[in-house]
């Protein structure tokens, strides 16, 4: 049995004992308070702090202006001359605590802002002229800034003139691929839906600019400062630590509905199956919340509120009372009283089926872990290692040949969790190695003697499994426990990181607190091996091809991550499969791989994707416009249908244990059916499969399956 071990843990977080002294406040407003804290913190618990200089500063100054105008649509190039005498005097700012730069960047933003809308309703109600042959240059950083309002007028109306042709040049050839004509629209008819849609889109978008207060901007600029230090050191406001929370635990305290902004109101997005809304059978998706109010509260209309304050009033403690005003489609209102309670996303949760490839191989479980989920600092909050172990406990009861693990597009979490979940392949040993700025590093062991499977494992991992997904996969690896398959690297994330909260930073000041949370790097962690799998991420025993294969994508795409390193490696070993035939494995796969059609088509529609991605400048003329694209498309028609048939011979089927609780309501049923199309689909499960097959048949310990394989055909 898995034995749950303390959740004091965090994102990738070890026992990092920090507890840094009192920082002796030497200012009394909120904001300097924050910045103090941060830095300070930042500066005594980072595993390798960087001196706030000249070089902070520059990148300060350029980070903190990409973020807040990355498109240099608001900000002109006097805007900038103005700022820029502050490029190397932002260090000086920072370690006074002082905000001279970000003061001056505010009212430059909102001004720019606002004539930018000026601007944009200027030429989108104006005539168009798609005749004009010119070019739309779409990449920020081969542009400069305009160098004034007549400039920046004239971006915009290259900008959204862009938008609104591309808008209709889709319509117009949607239109011409349809097989009925009737009711066919005219080009001026079709331009003037596109106008209408883009200036929709851009009124909603200046709408949700004009909400944004100062202390929004202020997390960016506290972010950026943060950033720093590596790409994973951030600042987290009270409510962002809050969400932070809800995605990794997987599960929240509320009424279990979703919430979208729809112009001036807020409506129910979507509602999640079993939770509180779902319960009292009368709110549905698209209602539209017109007041909030806690039980026996005046109610509090919340029309043009942003979604997520309309979130904080919604959201409460398990047991507690909120009463929501709504406007069905019928336009009638309604109030329904909903009691909070705890809420599972069942969507991030590890869920298992069992895979057949006619002819080839039978019965293998599949378990999917989209995310290394935890609810940190709650004993018995959700645990990925504790849901995986249970499905491997099910898949064990089916008879399973062997289990697939597929971490793709899986960017990390819960260390310990981890740590738990390689225990179950292991009898025992070291897993993972985390070293911070002390000498020497510390390691994490499974201690559990038992093995919970010890079948044939193969782990898929792609570019964006990240972090603790590259443990596992590495540690697999390492010890020889299985076979990892997937892109030709994972995404390099090999650091640690710990959340502290600012308000124990310092004493008193109860009228200012909470002051947020800073996310820190304080360790790094290494394979048993002794490397990292910073910056190189894991290399997989078995690449497939994929669409990204030539487009650079994952740590190393940071403007600063943190380096690769190496350290001694640890004594490990284990007797409970040992996979010594990866080379024969791999070959055969290749060979499988270079006869394969759809993975020559992969390859080359990834060179496709790589051009595009390269290509950044286009025509603002309608006829050019569409000759372009039409050329573009008719060479991506070869790709069309890549991942979109059913692999031949592929049969997924749900384990018994689960079919209770899908066939509980039509929600359940209607995503279950969803995911088993997606698979059915995915020729890169059919490829493991058929590595699957080899395994079994190519490696000494597998013998006893080798038979009953055999008698399946």
């Amino acid at each position: 049995m898995l034995v749950r071990s303390s959740l004091v843990v965090a994102l990738l977080l070890g026992w990092f004992m920090f507890k840094p002294k009192q920082v002796e406040i030497v200012s009394t407003d909120k904001e300097s308070v924050i910045l103090q804290v941060l830095v300070e913190t930042i500066r005594m618990g980072h595993m390798a702090p960087k001196p706030v200089d000249d070089e902070f500063s520059k990148y300060l100054f350029k980070n903190y202006l990409e973020r807040i105008d990355g498109g240099k649509r608001y900000l002109t190039q006097a805007d900038m001359n103005t700022l820029k005498k502050y490029e190397y005097l932002l260090d000086d700012q920072v370690n006074g605590y002082t905000f001279d730069f970000f003061d001056l960047s505010l009212p430059m933003l909102e001004n720019g802002i606002q004539k930018s809308r000026t601007f944009f309703q200027e030429v989108i109600d104006a005539p168009m002229d798609f005749s004009r042959a010119d070019y739309l240059e779409t990449d920020p950083d081969k542009k400069d800034y305009p160098k004034n309002d007549a400039a920046m007028k004239e971006m915009w109306r290259e900008n959204i003139q862009f938008e609104v042709m591309v808008r209709w040049v889709q319509t117009m050839e949607d239109q011409k691929k349809k097989e009925n004509k009737e009711g066919n629209k005219t080009e001026e008819e079709l331009k003037a839906e596109a106008v209408k849609e883009i200036k929709k889109r851009y009124t909603d978008f200046f709408d949700r600019m004009a909400k944004l207060r100062r202390s929004d901007r202020m997390e960016t600029y506290l972010g950026t400062i943060a950033n720093y230090f590596d790409p994973h050191t951030d600042y987290f406001s009270p409510k962002e630590k809050q969400d932070f929370d809800i995605n990794m635990g997987g599960k929240l305290e509320g009424i279990g509905a979703r919430l979208q902004t729809d112009g001036e109101h807020t409506k129910i997005f979507s509602i999640v199956v079993g939770g509180p809304a779902w319960k009292t059978k009368k709110m549905e998706d698209n209602d539209i919340i017109l007041k909030v109010a806690q039980k026996g509260q005046p109610a509090v209309d919340i029309a043009g509120m942003r979604v997520d304050d309309v979130v904080q009033l919604v959201r409460g403690k398990k047991g507690t009372t909120v009463i929501l005003t709504v406007k069905k489609k019928d336009n009638s209102i309604t109030e329904i009283e909903i009691v909070r309670d705890e809420v599972q996303l069942e969507d991030s949760k590890a869920k298992s089926v069992i895979l057949h490839l006619d002819g080839k191989i039978n019965q293998v479980g599949y378990i999917h872990l989209p995310k290394f989920y935890s609810s940190f600092e709650t004993e018995g909050g959700n645990s990925c290692a504790v849901d995986v172990a249970d499905e491997v406990k099910k898949l064990k009861a089916q008879r399973v040949n062997g289990i697939i693990l597929d971490l793709r597009d899986n960017s990390g979490g819960s260390l310990q969790d981890v740590v738990e979940m390689s225990g179950l392949f292991l009898k025992d040993g070291p897993i993972v190695q985390v070293k911070g700025r002390e000498s020497r590093p510390f390691l994490y062991n499974d201690k559990d003697p038992e093995v919970q499977y010890d079948g044939p494992l193969i782990i898929m991992v792609n570019k964006y499994s990240a972090s603790a997904s590259e443990i596992i996969a590495a540690a697999m690896q390492d010890y020889n426990r299985a076979v990892i398959v997937g892109s030709n690297s994972t995404f390099g994330k090999g650091t640690v990181q710990r959340f502290y909260d600012l308000d124990r930073g310092v004493n008193g000041l109860q009228d200012m607190k909470p002051l947020g949370n800073v996310k820190m790097t304080v360790q790094k962690f290494y394979r048993v091996n002794g490397g990292s799998t910073q910056l190189k991420g894991v290399v997989p025993d078995i690449v497939l091809p994929d669409n990204f294969l030539y487009i650079e994508s994952g740590e190393n795409e940071y403007t600063n991550p943190m380096a690769w390193s190496e350290i001694t490696p640890v004594t490990f070993g284990q007797d409970v499969v040992m996979i010594t035939n990866k080379a024969k494995i791999a070959s055969a796969s290749l060979s499988r791989i270079n006869q394969s059609k759809d993975f020559d088509l992969i390859r080359e529609s990834a060179g496709m994707l790589k051009e595009n991605k390269d290509e950044t400048r286009y025509p603002l003329q309608a006829a050019q416009y569409r000759a372009y694209m039409n050329k573009r498309e008719e060479k991506a028609k070869k790709f069309e249908n890549l991942f979109k048939n059913d692999v031949a011979g592929m049969r997924v089927t749900n384990l018994s244990a689960d079919l209770p609780k899908i066939n509980l309501d039509e929600s359940n049923k209607a995503r279950n059916e969803e995911f088993i199309k997606d698979l059915k689909k995915d020729i890169y499960l059919e490829e493991t499969l058929n590595i699957m097959r080899d395994m079994i048949t190519m490696e000494k310990s597998f013998v006893m399956l080798q038979s009953r394989l055999l008698e399946q055909y």
